[in-house]
Parts: structure tokens; C-alpha cells; sequence
């Protein structure tokens, strides 16, 4: 009796070491490094962007927990990548450019690139039974340029300004407390047109696909050589046909490249992972998303202004697989 009760501790014993050691072992399988995602108001690019690139990672890579949060835009994510208040932000080309080059009496920035986004071409969206047809046509009336503290205005402010157009003065100038709030103000009358930027922008999206349909409105030709010989770091882009409901023609404009920047701070071999997963996942990231297409390791290379500011985590894995030298 009294060897069957031992036996029967052992075995007790034995068990509740063997699970202990499975629970530490699932314990150390599921440990994650937490990433803080700052992208902008809701309803707009960054948002949808955001949260899909979370989603594919996190699914890519258990060691990884991308979080993010919704902020008041590029403006925002700047200082607070700065402050290391986030892991990483995404940022719009201009915002981005004039913190490279410390632009506005500013120091530049310490923030480094992780990926570029996608390409960013300007233009504004009307209602198809507006009378607007041109840029100039919307001179003097209610424009919403997008929400405060995201690049999208300042995106318009550089190319208006190459035509020689004030935004606050030559426009009856709108700011959004939330980039979601435009469309409905273009479709009910309270804005003329609504200023955005590439494909699978969800305010354009919203504008082309309500029952009266939408028109485009981008600079010319000529336009785009004016803007471009006052600002030449504006780049010659394209929204290919069909992007939108109803735009059976290509668009040519002017824009940049938005990025994910990470915080200087953020540990080479961190910033080596994130940018090996997301190599890692392009395919899959492009089927998810549209926009997402761009996001590629060798679109980061030719979009970085200077190769210097990739992280160098980043640049270290880049130099492995041959995209940079």
C-alpha cells in the first residue's frame, strides 16, 4: 500500500514538472517584441495601410507584435519617434523631406528609414455634375486639403505653390479633425473638392464610388514642368487606369514616396528583423493590399534621398540580399 502511494506521488510529481516546463517552453515560444505603430486619423490611408501591414508581419513572424495607433498624421509621428514615444511611424514624403533637410527652422531629424510606402501622386476628386474641371477652376472655393498634422497638405501646399497659388489665401482652405470626414463634405456640397494623394486612397475611393460617381483633377502638362522646376524634388508620377471607379484613364501628376520611419533608437537587430519579415512578405502584403504593392525593399533604395538614412539594421540586411551596396 505504502509503495503504491509513492509510486503514485512520483508520477504526481513528475507531471506537474513536466508541466511546468511545457508551460515555460510555450511561454518562451509565444514571447514577442512589442512594436509601436503610430499612423494618423481614421478613415484615411495610413490607418488602412497601418493595420494591414501589422496584420501580415505579426502573422509572418510570432517573435513580432506590431501595434497600431491612430495619431494626428505625419507631423505628429515625427516628434514622437523622436521622443521614442513610438517604435515606428509612417510618415508622408514631404513631412519626411523637409525633416531630412531641417526644413522650417527645425533641426533635422534623427529618425531613420525602414521601408518605403508607396508612391504618393496629388490630386483632388469632385463630384462627376461639378462644373470644376481644372486646378484653377477651384480657385476661391472651399477645398478640404486634409487632416490637420497629415503630409497630404503639405503635399498640396508645394505644388499649388508651384503655379504660383497661395493654399490659405487663393482657397477657402478646409483642415479635417479626421481624414474620414471629406468625402461626405465633397458629396453633400460643403467642399468643392477634396485634395488626396495615390491609389487606394479610401477618400477618393468614397467619392468614386457613390452613386453620382467622381472626376479627377490634376495638374497638366505644363503645370507639372512649372511645379517641377520650383520644387524638383517632386517626382513625375502616375495613378494607373482604373484605380478608382469610373477613371478609365491613366493620371499623371506630381508627388513622392511615403515611408515607415523607426526611431533611432530602435536596436539593429530589431530593425534587421522587421525589415527580413517584411521582405519576406511582399507578395503576400500586395495581394492584401493594392498600395501595398510598392512596398518593396528595392523601392526603398531608389526612394531613400540619401542611402545614410535607412536604419542601419535595416541597410545590414539590405547589403545581404543585393539591393544595396
Amino acid at each position: 500500500m505504502l509503495k503504491m502511494k509513492s509510486t503514485r506521488l512520483l508520477v504526481a510529481a513528475l507531471l506537474m514538472l513536466a508541466g511546468a516546463a511545457a508551460a515555460e517552453e510555450g511561454s518562451r515560444a509565444i514571447s514577442r517584441t512589442t512594436i509601436v505603430l503610430g499612423t494618423a486619423t481614421p478613415g484615411g490611408g495610413f490607418p488602412l495601410y497601418g493595420n494591414a501591414f501589422a496584420e501580415v508581419m505579426n502573422a509572418a513572424d510570432e517573435t513580432l507584435a506590431i501595434e497600431p495607433r491612430n495619431t494626428k498624421g505625419s507631423n505628429e509621428n515625427i516628434p514622437l519617434l523622436e521622443q521614442d514615444k513610438l517604435d515606428i511611424g509612417l510618415v508622408a514624403g514631404e513631412p519626411a523631406y523637409e525633416a531630412f533637410l531641417g526644413i522650417g527652422g527645425r533641426p533635422k531629424t534623427n529618425a531613420k528609414i525602414l521601408t518605403a510606402i508607396y508612391s504618393s501622386p496629388g490630386m483632388f476628386v469632385v463630384r462627376a455634375d461639378s462644373p470644376y474641371k481644372t486646378i484653377s477652376d477651384l480657385v476661391g472655393q472651399p477645398v478640404a486639403f486634409g487632416a490637420k498634422g497629415s503630409g497630404l497638405p503639405i503635399l498640396s501646399r508645394y505644388i499649388l505653390d508651384g503655379l504660383g497659388l497661395k493654399q490659405d489665401e487663393d482657397f477657402k482652405s478646409i483642415y479635417l479633425d479626421r481624414a474620414g470626414d471629406g468625402p461626405a463634405m465633397v458629396l453633400d456640397g460643403r467642399a468643392a473638392a477634396l485634395w488626396g494623394a495615390g491609389v487606394g486612397w479610401p477618400g477618393f475611393a468614397a467619392v468614386a464610388s457613390s452613386a453620382g460617381g467622381a472626376r479627377f483633377i490634376a495638374p497638366s502638362a505644363d503645370e507639372i514642368a512649372r511645379i517641377r522646376a520650383k520644387h524638383s524634388f517632386l517626382k513625375p508620377l502616375t495613378v494607373p487606369a482604373n484605380s478608382y471607379r469610373g477613371q478609365t484613364a491613366a493620371i499623371s501628376s506630381v508627388g513622392s514616396w511615403s515611408f515607415v520611419l523607426v526611431r533611432a533608437s530602435l536596436p539593429d537587430d530589431v530593425a534587421y528583423r522587421l525589415a527580413r519579415t517584411l521582405h519576406g512578405v511582399e507578395a503576400p502584403f500586395c495581394q492584401k493590399l493594392a498600395q501595398a504593392c510598392e512596398t518593396t525593399a528595392a523601392n526603398t533604395v531608389a526612394a531613400a534621398p540619401d542611402i545614410a538614412l535607412i536604419h542601419p539594421g535595416v541597410l545590414k540586411y539590405f547589403r545581404e540580399i543585393g539591393v544595396a551596396k
